[in-house]
């Protein structure tokens, strides 16, 4: 069987696997019941070639991500809705809502990890005149924030089991990527982090984006925002890049650059309860044939 890596993200009280272009979302519901949505997403790009070309894949990938990842958390979010809350709306328009708020989100993002650390680093040119340094500066402002808002949501009780369920989810991978049968019992005595995390992707795109806002030196602080705002997409793809080559390589180079994003983890992740580890379980089991695979390993 061939195996390229099945991926995760955690969900409202559940866990969306992804395999090739099938995944699924498993959910317990208020009353006990497991419920495991299956599908096929085929992604923004059609084309399978440019789908593959090194740095391009990177970019699609993180849209990829987020989009799927917006339609999971509201699949999950709707068993928990009050009855009288509950509004049938048309194809159509959650599409179009769905769109929007992906739009939102990233321009957010932008906003907040991006352009707020350019602007503060712009109140310190009166005092430092090396523009490496000040670059380093930004690099290091936004670094900051990004971790102080990873930190800060983990306070909040419901971000904290999206954190158990996250942790389930690596949980599941690890086991299955050790060769080991996915049952609760070995899934509990799994490692809750993974070099493949898309809190890994993130933190390392805040890096990548320090060694790239260095090289930029231009004169006009619009042009510098605007080169910045350029660069985002090759930023994400070059991270994906490295990303990618974490999760297949166990070189010591690799494994040494991997290890600030497994410590964030520490914080995004948390030790899950038995019970969600049957949900990350049964949301691995409708995408992917792990007995075939781990009797391979054997």
């Amino acid at each position: 069987m061939k195996y390229s890596g099945i991926g995760g993200q955690a969900v409202m009280e559940g866990v969306m696997m992804k395999n090739g272009d099938r995944y699924a979302v498993a959910v317990r519901k208020p009353d006990g019941e497991i419920v495991v949505d299956k599908s096929a997403y085929s992604g923004i790009v059609k084309n399978k070639k440019i789908k593959k070309l090194p740095v391009l894949r990177g970019v699609f990938n993180f849209v990829e991500s987020l989009t799927l990842g917006f339609q999971t958390l509201t699949f999950s979010a709707s068993f928990f809705e009050e009855e009288d809350e509950k509004k049938e709306t048309d194809k159509k328009k959650e599409d179009f809502l769905m769109g929007l708020t992906v739009a939102a989100s990233i321009v957010l993002a932008i906003g907040i990890f991006m352009i707020l650390p350019y602007g503060i680093s712009l109140l310190f040119r009166k005092v430092i005149s090396s523009r490496w340094l000040i670059a380093l500066l930004e690099g290091v402002l936004r670094l900051l924030i990004f971790v102080g808002y990873v930190a800060g949501i983990s306070l909040m009780s419901d971000i904290k089991r999206v954190y158990m369920y996250h942790g389930a989810e690596h949980k599941c991978i690890n086991c299955i990527e050790h060769g080991m049968d996915l049952t609760v019992e070995n899934v509990r005595k799994s490692s809750r982090l993974h070099k493949r995390c898309g809190t890994s992707f993130l933190l390392i795109v805040m890096l990548v984006s320090i060694l790239f806002f260095m090289l930029i030196q231009v004169d006009s602080a619009v042009l510098r925002l605007v080169l910045r705002l350029v660069l985002i997409p090759v930023i994400a793809g070059v991270s994906y890049e490295f990303i990618r080559l974490a999760g297949r390589s166990d070189n010591v180079i690799v494994n040494l650059l991997s290890k600030p994003g497994l410590l964030l983890q520490k914080i995004t992740t948390r030790e899950p309860e038995d019970a969600m580890i049957e949900v990350g379980i049964a949301s691995v089991e409708a995408v992917f044939d792990w007995k075939s695979y781990v009797k391979e390993l054997e």
